[in-house]
């Protein structure tokens, strides 16, 4: 087809002459218009006239453009198609065509136009050609492309969120937009929910109670509305939800909707729950650790004495000792408990220090031994030539060793055999140990070290035991950036075996070692003891006495301040939970009204580390809970008291 530029056009009649003034003006009018580009084109789309305008838009000069075909101003793509003439055979045929589109300037350069294009009547009733207005709508083009790019990035954001369900509701609560969060925390698609009320998410007892437009209202009169509550998915399942709806409204102040975000918190909500209920379980296990240790103390005092007695009787000898080893197997589960609660609630500290678990083996052993004796067991030890240094609380590392031990021997029938060995394994230190018992079954081995598990027993449970030990083990090893493992079959007399893996350490430059003499207290010093416990307060003066000390007795805040204003005691046994007042007010208040207070010591079943802090925050030298050990407590009376 030939380019419209070549066609030869038709002659066409001279526009009859502007004689009119009217006329005149109209023409001055559209030739000083700037803001639109106005001109003739004849019957063929040649141009005829040229503004202001179209110089200014366009950029050509009238001399530059009238006579050429108003085709140069269409881009590549859209004379291709032959757009000009649809748009002049369109006008043409229904007398005008409007359309909106690219067009070109004379430096080549594209802007957004708006064309009018009207078919031109003579007087005569002739077709005399084109009248053509074109606007340049660039600018407003531009703003159009970014708010629809912004829609568009804002729809694609809110339809991509999959962690939040985000959507609108119109006024009265219906659902009118959904995206990929809603779709995925509450199961349905969008052709099923838009256009549903939103209580549709409620459960029954909300719907009945009107809540769901409760929140409406609240929203409407707040601007915003906040909640966390169970909803319901499609399935029928609830899910703990936290709930924001925003009024929405237009620029007058109409409400035009709301905007509600929810969030699945089940998860989180499960998390807080065993959050707290660990908190609670800590509580209630220090308070139980607490309770347990007051009797306790009594007994252990009671002990003590009749240690330094000369027993003549061999029932009376016999009594002593079942006691003693009743009573540290009661310490022991004491302790347990209290340090689990220690552990789950974070607050137990361990030693930084270079340990040797050569020296771990045998002070384990050495606490174990008495415990093999009685079954016949053969307990053989293998430890590494060199010495084994690792950074860690040497206490704990033997709490650990003395556990696993303690429990091979506890399984192992009598006239067994249990084996302790520690070696070198590359940068690890390697701690076994292993009986011929009956094993653990496989249904047990993968929950052994969970806390108050234990493997099955029989109905007489003959072994006994919470279930702390293994769960104390593995919590402890881990504070020591070591792991532990359980290895069983489960066939009896091929037992169990217990890894632990340590990292090693550089070994350190001194070992420096210190051991109690042990020999008694000189002079007779003055100790008040004051407990409201009066079974542990009096065996504890009675134990005072026996290491040299001149003791005397309080049970009550009050009547110990007293006394440690009249009597100016060397120093002081001071239980915490007093009548009147406490122990910690006592020792503020001693330090507040005695001139050269004495020494005092906390001895209380209060034994958290927020406990301990407390105290030394109040002024006690050293802080000890019940059942207070007769050797650790003398070693302290001795530094204190030679010190006063």
């Amino acid at each position: 087809m030939a380019d419209a530029r070549e066609v030869p056009l038709p002659p066409v009649a001279p526009p009859p002459a502007l004689t009119e003034p009217g006329d005149a003006d109209f023409r001055l009018m559209v030739d000083a218009v700037g803001d639109y580009a106005i001109f003739l084109l004849d019957p063929g789309g040649v141009i005829r006239s040229w503004n202001t305008g179209a110089r200014r838009i366009k950029g050509y000069a009238a001399h530059e453009v009238i006579g050429r075909h108003f085709s140069l101003f269409y881009p590549t793509e859209q004379l291709e198609r032959g757009w000009p003439e649809h748009e002049l055979k369109v006008a043409r045929e229904t007398g005008r065509f409007e359309d909106e589109g690219w067009r070109l300037r004379k430096d080549g350069t594209r802007f957004w136009a708006n064309v009018i294009i009207t078919r031109l009547i003579g007087p005569d009733g002739q077709f005399r050609g084109f009248s053509k207005i074109t606007r340049d709508l660039t600018e407003r083009r531009r703003q159009e492309d970014q708010l629809r790019m912004s829609e568009e990035r804002f729809r694609l954001l809110m339809e991509g969120v999959k962690d939040y369900a985000i959507f609108m509701l119109d006024p009265s609560g219906h659902v009118v937009s959904w995206n990929a969060g809603a779709r995925r925390f509450k199961g349905y698609e969008a052709h099923e929910i838009i256009g549903q009320h939103f209580s549709t998410f409620y459960p029954p007892d909300a719907q009945a109670t009107g809540w769901p437009n409760e929140e409406l209202q609240i929203a409407r009169r707040d601007g915003r509305f906040q909640d966390e509550g169970w909803r319901v998915r499609k399935d029928g399942s609830r899910f703990w939800a936290s709930v924001v709806i925003t009024a929405l409204h237009d620029e007058t102040g109409m409400l035009r909707g709301f905007a509600k975000v929810t969030r699945d918190l089940t998860e989180q909500r499960r998390v807080r729950s065993l959050e707290d209920e660990g908190r609670r379980i800590s509580t209630f296990l220090a308070m139980l650790g607490h309770e347990l240790r007051n009797p306790l103390a009594p007994i252990s005092n009671a002990l003590a004495l009749m240690a330094r007695e000369k027993l003549e009787s061999r029932t009376l000898r016999l009594a002593q000792e079942t006691i003693a080893r009743q009573l540290k197997q009661m310490v022991r589960l004491v302790d347990d408990l209290l340090d689990i609660g220690r552990i789950t609630s974070g607050k137990i500290r361990l030693e930084a220090k270079p340990v040797d678990l050569n020296e771990v083996v045998a002070e384990a052993i050495e606490a174990t031994q008495p415990a093999a004796e009685d079954k016949s067991h053969q307990l053989q030890v293998e430890s590494d030539d060199t010495a084994l240094w690792v950074i860690g609380d040497r206490a704990r590392l033997i709490q650990v060793l003395s556990n696993l031990v303690g429990n091979a021997i506890k399984f192992t029938p009598a006239r067994g055999h249990v084996q302790v060995r520690a070696a070198r394994d590359g940068d690890k230190a390697v701690l076994t140990v292993r009986d011929n018992g009956p094993g653990i079954a496989s249904r047990d081995i993968e929950r052994i070290f969970n806390l108050f598990e234990q493997g099955e027993q029989d109905v007489a449970r003959l072994q006994g035991g919470l279930g702390l030990g293994l769960s104390l083990v593995q919590q402890l090893v881990s504070l020591h950036g070591g792991d532990v493992a359980a290895y069983s079959r489960g066939v009896p007399g091929d037992g169990s075996e217990f890894v632990v893996r340590l990292p090693l350490s550089a070994p350190p430059a001194i070992v420096e070692r210190q051991r109690a003499d042990g020999t008694q207290l000189d002079g007779r010093p003055m100790v008040l003891v004051v407990d409201d416990n009066r079974d542990s307060a009096h065996t504890m003066a009675e134990l005072m006495e026996v290491l040299g000390c001149r003791a005397s007795v309080r049970h009550d805040g009050p009547t110990a301040l007293n006394a440690i204003k009249q009597l100016a005691p060397d120093l002081v046994l001071l239980d915490i939970g007093l009548p009147g007042l406490s122990g910690l007010e006592v020792a503020e208040r001693v330090r507040a009204e005695v001139a050269n207070p004495p020494p005092l010591i906390a001895v209380t079943g209060y034994g958290q580390e927020r406990d301990r802090q407390l105290s030394f925050d109040a002024g006690f030298f050293a802080h000890l809970t019940k059942p207070v050990d007769a050797d650790q407590l003398e070693d302290l009376l001795r530094r204190l008291l030679d010190r006063r």
